[in-house]
């Protein structure tokens, strides 16, 4: 098992949207505010992908589970990302550090654009401006 970080959410796993309400509510101990720099934020087919860019940054929230529940709240992201062990699905799962709004930095998953679905944004970028998804 993974060591329980946080996660960083960025899109639809975000307070408010369809798949908060669906993975996330009633499963969180905390919800703050936090940015994760050196990365870019693309409109997808329907999702948003974060890729690395330098000087760039993506908006979220830093989500927090409960020990008791982490295993299946953790199965039940990769599952939905389509992160697979190989590291070849639509989306990977890396431990990257966040910045919170009081400036400190923590290690949290995020959930990256998978290799072949980077490879396209890289070839035809769709990114959002602000880093902020509410804004797309």
């Amino acid at each position: 098992m993974p060591p329980q970080l946080p996660f960083f959410v960025y899109g639809t796993l975000r307070p408010g949207h369809r798949n908060h309400q669906r993975h996330l509510a009633g499963r969180c101990t905390e919800v703050r505010g936090a940015v994760l720099d050196g990365a870019a934020l693309h409109r997808g087919p329907g999702y948003p992908y974060v890729v690395p860019c330098a000087g760039r940054q993506v908006h979220g929230e830093l989500v927090s589970v409960p020990p008791g529940l982490y295993p299946r709240v953790l199965a039940d992201l990769d599952r939905l990302e389509d992160c697979t062990p190989d590291g070849l699905g639509e989306y990977v799962r890396e431990r990257l550090a966040v910045r919170l709004a009081d400036g400190t930095e923590t290690d949290a998953w995020v959930y990256l654009a998978g290799p072949r679905v980077a490879a396209a944004l890289l070839s035809a970028p769709a990114p959002v401006a602000s880093g902020d998804w509410t804004d797309a």
